[in-house]
């Protein structure tokens, strides 16, 4: 295999990075590069609208590097667009599904209020969990041992997963390039902006030459990030209002890229259905009516979609 450099970083043997639009989290695979019968996992799954790329990502891995099955399938965290292809994966494969402790009640018994599905207006597809990734325990994806990390913020069960010997943090939605990811919690009432500032602070502790984000290209300028990422926060949590109408104007433009196109009295029913967007319209002092009408719109006046004979379409 071809050696892969990243701003000049080595990328060590053993890790292929999938890097995917969205609707998807970014999918990493490990693998044992020095024995062909050691173990081989994949970081995230992506959303279940992609599943069949998902299948086709690991297979055609799996065959390039002559690896007879996937071992582990590992969740940072549930969002849908990070573990909707466990279920898919899970039929064909005979692995080992982790995700988070704090998690592991809710999956169990498929409780879509805890795992945020209904609440985010989201689908994931159901599955069955084996093992857990706990915050201060170490696990090992194909050669190389990682240590779990608590990420709270973007949600609050999210784990980082770290490689001290080769500085490479998988950082799921807590550190971006740009930024990170919505701050749920803060949505809906619950603590989200000083959580976000610990998980911040934690990284900046960590010698780290490569950060593989959970959506965008990997990058090694982490200083810069953090740098980004605390002037977004401060921003956010300067103004309440401003961060409750940035993460409903996500959420919608999430949904529509799912949909491509849909009928304008489909979508206006869609968010009144939305937990998380009635909590957005109560802090806002609007009306659900209003709420509804204004959200559209504002996708539309940002260029993120239109509306045409009837129809909300998105706009790339």
């Amino acid at each position: 295999m071809s050696e892969r450099r990243i701003d000049g970083y080595l990328v060590p043997p053993g890790i292929e990075i999938f890097e995917r639009g969205w609707l998807s989290a970014n999918t990493i695979f490990l693998f044992n590069s020095r024995d062909s019968a050691g173990d081989v996992s994949v970081v995230d799954t992506g959303y279940c609208a992609h599943e069949q790329l998902t299948l086709d990502l690991v297979l055609h891995a799996l065959q390039r590097h002559g690896l007879p099955t996937l071992n582990k399938i590992v969740n940072t965290h549930l969002h849908s667009d990070h573990c909707g292809g466990n279920a898919a994966l899970s039929k064909i494969y005979p692995c080992d599904i982790y995700i988070p402790s704090a998690e592991e009640a809710a999956v169990a018994d498929w409780d879509e209020d805890l795992l945020s599905y209904r609440n985010l207006g989201q689908i994931c597809p159901r599955f069955e969990h084996h093992k857990i990734l706990m915050p201060g325990q170490s696990i090992l994806l194909g050669q190389y041992q990682w240590q779990i990390l608590g990420a709270p913020g973007h949600d609050p069960h999210s784990v980082m997963l770290y490689q001290a010997d080769h500085q490479i943090l998988i950082s799921a939605d807590a550190l971006w390039e740009e930024g990170f990811g919505v701050i749920f919690p803060e949505l809906w009432g619950e603590g989200g902006f000083e959580e976000v500032a610990q998980t911040l602070e934690l990284i900046e502790g960590l010698p780290v030459s490569l950060v593989i984000p959970g959506h965008g290209k990997p990058f090694t300028d982490v200083a810069k990030a953090l740098s980004v990422a605390r002037s977004r926060l401060d921003y956010l949590s300067s103004d309440a209002d401003r961060n409750a109408r940035h993460g409903a104007k996500v959420l919608l433009k999430y949904k529509l890229l799912e949909w491509r196109s849909l009928d304008m009295a489909a979508v206006h029913e869609w968010i009144a259905q939305t937990p998380a967007l009635a909590h957005v319209a109560k802090q806002l002092n609007m009306s659900l009516e209003e709420f509804s009408s204004w959200l559209p719109q504002s996708l539309v006046k940002a260029n993120a979609a239109k509306i045409y004979q009837g129809n909300f379409i998105n706009i790339d």
